[in-house]
């Protein structure tokens, strides 16, 4: 059982939260058991959030115009992110010659930055994401004909 403990408006609490099945989760606070029914959670694809760095308050922009996927063909080299990231540096251009052992992007992750090689000789067919794009494990980062 998970513990914690919480002051609301001056009164201490202790919280166990222990067993959740389906809904249902075990909970204690201050030696007292319940049964909590919890909302439903409808799974929704994840959501990629980008940092704000502007102190002015928000403005609606518009969005900008879909760049379209293109499909690896076969013998084109996917270059996927290892791990959920932000793109720091993007090193080539859309039909630039790269080498296998090419650094074509930045990738930080837990505060480090991780070089992303070619991996093949060849052209960059397509560059799926932009500096600073979050980026989780497995996503499209260019592709290699």
């Amino acid at each position: 059982m998970k513990e914690y403990k919480y002051k609301i408006n001056g009164i201490d609490y202790t919280v166990g939260i222990g067993n959740i099945e389906n809904n249902i989760a075990q909970v204690e606070v201050n030696g007292v058991a319940y049964s909590v029914e919890l909302p439903e959670v409808k799974h929704a694809a994840p959501v990629i959030k980008r940092a704000v760095t502007s102190s002015a308050a928000p403005v609606a922009a518009a969005a900008p115009a879909a760049k379209p996927v293109v499909k690896a063909a076969a013998g084109d080299l996917v270059i996927a992110s290892p791990l959920p990231g932000v793109i720091k540096e993007i090193n080539v251009k859309e039909g630039q010659q790269v080498k296998a052992s090419d650094v074509v992007c930045i990738l930080e992750a837990m505060k480090m930055g991780n070089e992303i090689h070619a991996g093949k000789d060849g052209v960059v067919k397509s560059i799926n994401v932009a500096k600073e794009d979050s980026v989780l494990e497995g996503t499209t980062i260019m592709v290699i004909a």
